[in-house]
């Protein structure tokens, strides 16, 4: 049986050579994230400005969600999102945060169920203030941070603190251009879009992880050989695993997109974009920042074997 092989056999794409055009396009998208972020900011979700969120279910057959925010609108609460929620008669209605205190939250809850009556059964009605949701900003924020700052002292335990740092300037750069795109999209940013912040975190650390132990691998096997090759060669070693795992996952995420809803559709979103960037960064930015660096060709225990066999055979003659 053939094995299925999307990038040729003895692919030799020279990668370190393009380093300089790699770091332009990687330092040009995260100063216009940056700045995009800073023009327009984020579409914070409820979960992060707080506001009113109902879930409830048509009781006369599929949720007809065009009517239901042709209704809602004419009340003047605001800002109101209404989606599919599950099964098609289950729609969630969020309403953004009103002026005043408990009492006009109540207030908005009651003209919403006067103006939909009987129509729809209430299934769960809650409030996210906005100390809550303050804090559940701080929670993502800290969440993200610790997780690059525990994937760095992984990867410097597991290899070397050099890898570490090239490890955490791809993470980085994933972050924040996934922020960026938000921004520039104003897509909804909410608690599963830091989820999918984190998963795509840990996807990329995946990909990097493999193209480093080939590396770290081939530095035992090939202690003479220039590093830009040795890092070259490693890529191409590692290339097919990558794109396949990155294509299969997207096919995944694209069908998740497409046919989700819109429940899922910005974790969705920022899953495939993290996929992409995550798959550009690891190849084109972990590895070449290397060449930057002295890395070891040899652990302390293959200098001990080497040193024993040069003592045996002066011994021997």
């Amino acid at each position: 049986m053939r094995r299925l092989h999307m990038i040729p056999t003895g692919t030799k794409i020279d990668f370190i050579g393009k380093k300089i055009a790699f770091f332009a396009f990687s330092f040009c998208l995260i100063i216009a994230s940056i700045g995009i972020f800073g023009t327009n900011g984020l579409n914070y979700g409820i979960d992060f400005k707080g506001g009113i969120m109902m879930e409830v279910r048509s009781n006369s057959g599929p949720a007809d969600v065009g009517a239901l925010r042709t209704q809602l609108s004419k009340l003047g609460l605001g800002e109101i999102s209404i989606q599919e929620f599950g099964e098609p008669e289950e729609v969630l209605i969020r309403i953004q945060r009103q002026e005043g205190d408990e009492k006009a939250q109540q207030a908005a809850v009651e003209a919403v169920k006067a103006e939909l009556k009987d129509t729809v059964e209430y299934r769960r009605t809650e409030f996210v203030g906005p100390k809550v949701s303050e804090e559940l900003f701080m929670d993502g924020v800290m969440a993200v941070a610790l997780a690059i700052g525990a994937i760095l002292v992984y990867i410097w335990f597991r290899f070397e603190w050099q890898f570490g740092m090239g490890a955490v300037v791809a993470l980085i750069h994933d972050v924040i251009s996934t922020i960026g795109i938000f921004a520039l999209l104003g897509m909804e940013f909410n608690l599963s879009t830091v989820a999918a912040v984190l998963t795509i975190a840990g996807y990329s650390i995946n990909d990097t992880v493999v193209v480093y132990d080939r590396v770290r691998e081939n530095l035992r096997k090939y202690k003479k050989m220039d590093l830009a090759e040795l890092l070259n060669m490693s890529v191409n070693e590692t290339l097919t695993r990558t794109v396949m795992t990155s294509v299969t996952t997207l096919v995944a995420l694209l069908a998740l997109y497409i046919l989700g809803g819109e429940v899922i559709r910005g974790f969705s979103f920022a899953m495939i974009w993290g996929i992409v960037i995550g798959t550009y960064s690891s190849i084109c930015l972990a590895v070449p920042i290397l060449t930057y660096f002295v890395l070891r060709r040899s652990d302390d225990e293959d200098e001990e074997d080497s040193e024993i066999e040069k003592v045996e055979g002066e011994g021997a003659v």
